[in-house]
């Protein structure tokens, strides 16, 4: 089949990789190119480098809106039989989507976690299972009918920067099964249960806190679930240091919350229970394993390590 696509996020690459392989790709449509980094030059989307690499004979589309109606039409002539969409950026006119099949994977188990930060959202909340659905385009944010899905277990010391990419690697089978069924007239779509619909509201750096007088497995899952961004931070003297991995500790708390109870294996208490700290970042340096950290700064057992609740 000929195949449209928008996407923006590195998300939706291994996608791509099998669109291109299985069918034909005539339009990849992404976000315009944004400043990024320090030096915040303009930086073309990870989508719009991996067309300039992988299908430069694809025609490649980066409307300011969408939802214009030039940009509708310039879509609606690009002669593509069905139109994939994976963490695009942009709400998608109705008037598009009603004329086109068109498809969405999402990286939840609809209905849970509708919205910007699913994956965040399942850490956090400690669902023990997740995955993607593919899903038609409705007017309500992710409300579409469901077409496929598959599963995967949320390990107790997973980041939401690893679950990410086991997802995105999970996304090529599902699309590709919706696309074969729509081509056979074989679609089963299954509506939405709204009496269990949960949000997933985009994280910002207002949400990059934990406090350790919570239990042990609330501040693991805080700091797994905003991990690599913006990442959890506490104070280290006078400079940050983000805590980038836990895991669960194997003893119980003996000591105020904060209080580090072995040093070589990261071992925090918490106002129930502990956790072991496996990756941080300090100020200015790259991520490193716990215990490189704690050599260099020859932390002891009784270091007291601040919260910093909300």
């Amino acid at each position: 089949m000929k195949i449209g696509f928008l996407g923006s996020s590195p998300f939706a690459l291994p996608t791509l990789d099998a669109l291109k392989r299985e069918h034909e790709l005539v339009m990849i449509v992404t976000q315009p190119d944004r400043p990024a980094g320090r030096g915040t030059r303009s930086t073309p989307t990870p989508v719009a480098q991996w067309a300039a690499e992988h299908a430069p004979e694809a025609e490649l589309f980066k409307p300011e809106r969408i939802g214009e109606h030039e940009a509708i039409e310039r879509l609606l002539l690009s002669g593509a039989d069905a139109w994939v969409v994976i963490a695009y950026g942009q709400k998608l006119p109705r008037a598009l989507y009603r004329r086109v099949f068109m498809i969405n994977l999402h990286a939840s188990l609809l209905p849970r976690w509708r919205g910007a930060a699913p994956i965040n959202a399942a850490i956090l909340a400690g669902d023990t299972q997740t995955g993607n659905c593919v899903i038609t385009i409705a007017e309500k944010m992710d409300a579409g009918e469901v077409l496929a899905s598959t599963r995967r277990t949320i390990e107790p010391d997973i980041t939401a920067g690893e679950l990410h990419d086991l997802l995105a690697s999970d996304g090529p089978p599902p699309i590709l099964q919706t696309l074969e069924d729509f081509q056979s007239g074989s679609l089963r779509p299954v509506t939405q249960d709204e009496s269990l619909v949960t949000h997933a509201p985009k994280i910002s750096r207002d949400d990059a806190w934990v406090d350790f007088t919570q239990s042990a497995d609330a501040c693991r899952r805080r700091i797994n679930a905003l991990s690599p961004r913006p990442g959890v931070s506490i104070p280290d003297g006078d400079q940050p240091l983000k805590l980038l991995k836990a895991a669960p500790g194997d003893r119980p708390a003996s000591a105020p919350s904060g209080t580090l109870l072995d040093a070589s294996a990261g071992l925090i208490a918490c106002g129930e229970g502990t956790l072991r700290l496996v990756e941080v970042q300090p100020a200015g340096k790259r991520p490193m394993a716990w215990g490189d950290f704690a050599r260099g700064r020859r932390l002891a057992e009784g270091h007291t390590f601040m919260s910093t609740p909300r």
